[in-house]
């Protein structure tokens, strides 16, 4: 994990002599000034002063949070993955619910905020947030929970997948005065997508599939993993999976006939931590053995942590690319 950034940010003091032209100055108009943090030096060596709080915009709305708020508390894991690769902390976070190296996070240093689902809201308001991040599964808490302290959401749109990714980013880059940071970041990760595709340029069809309790459900463009096929250009084995599968789990004789170059594959059970036959026995079947993907030994189980548990932020996207990368470079 990223070493810890201090929310807590030093500012530079200007000379005796001015502090005390300043000090008649900001006397003399203190009731008209809105409120703002200490001065720091702009370009030219001038004290400006910079905001203490920043009206952003949201998936619920607009809200006004602090600048380098004090104590933040997160319900959403794609926002503590961006948090973690920006080395900027967080005081609460849902315990019970941390997969792999977010896991990190179940510390005595963090508080138990509840889970991804359901607030402790008790534990929430005896934590006297200044900052509360929701998103996804903890999204229609919000109401309630910015009765305690400011609230924002921070959900992705499978629609626009990346382009959400980035915009909730560029929000907490904002909140947190990292706005440089975030943009670098943003730009290796449109350079990661950029070699990508030129990888999977000619790779062929792909096919992916989520296997849960013994069954497989499929997925295309525009769905929770349709990023492969919307950014990453990988040509999708069906075009409209919606429609060809009516939505449901699919058959392995759909598959067959389906006959993609590449299965990529989502193991839920994994991810989740609940018993189950794993995805690749699931998969080992005559059925399925007649197809390209699997005669080519073109099947790739995705890390199911990054993809559907975390499933966003700029560290996870960064890897799930870099996974994708490496699977198709043959």
């Amino acid at each position: 994990m990223t070493a810890t950034r201090s929310r807590a940010l030093g500012r530079p003091t200007a000379g005796l002599a001015l502090a005390a032209v300043l000090a008649l100055g900001l006397t003399a108009c203190a009731d008209a000034t809105a409120e703002t943090a200490d001065p720091t030096p702009d370009a030219r060596g001038a004290t400006v002063d910079e905001p203490a709080e920043v009206t952003v915009t949201h998936a619920q709305g607009e809200t006004t949070v602090p600048v380098n708020p004090e104590v933040v508390l997160t319900f959403d894991l794609a926002t503590l993955d961006t948090l973690d690769v920006l080395g900027i902390g967080v005081d609460g976070v849902p315990k019970s619910n941390l997969p792999g190296r977010l896991a990190a996070y179940d510390t005595d240093d963090h508080l138990d905020i509840g889970t991804l689902f359901e607030p402790d809201y008790e534990a929430v308001n005896a934590a006297r947030p200044d900052l509360i991040i929701v998103a996804g599964r903890s999204s229609s808490a919000l109401p309630e929970l910015d009765k305690i302290a400011p609230t924002i959401d921070l959900s992705n749109d499978w629609a626009d997948f990346r382009t959400s990714i980035e915009d909730n980013s560029r929000i907490l880059g904002q909140i947190f005065d990292v706005e440089a940071e975030v943009d670098r970041l943003i730009a290796d990760l449109d350079a990661g997508i950029t070699r990508t595709r030129e990888i999977t340029a000619d790779a062929g069809e792909a096919l992916i599939v989520l296997t849960a309790g013994g069954e497989v459900t499929a997925y295309g463009p525009g769905s929770r993993f349709g990023f492969l096929h919307d950014e990453l250009g990988v040509t999708p084995a069906i075009e409209d999976v919606e429609e060809a599968t009516h939505g449901e789990a699919i058959s392995f004789e759909l598959i067959a006939e389906t006959d993609p170059d590449w299965l990529v594959v989502v193991d839920r059970d994994a991810a989740t931590g609940e018993a189950g036959a794993a995805a690749e026995q699931v998969l080992d079947n005559e059925l399925v053995a007649t197809t390209t993907a699997w005669s080519e030994n073109q099947v790739h189980y995705v890390d199911p942590v990054d993809w559907y548990i975390i499933n966003g932020g700029l560290g996870t996207l960064q890897r799930v690319v870099d996974e994708v990368a490496g699977a198709f470079d043959r």
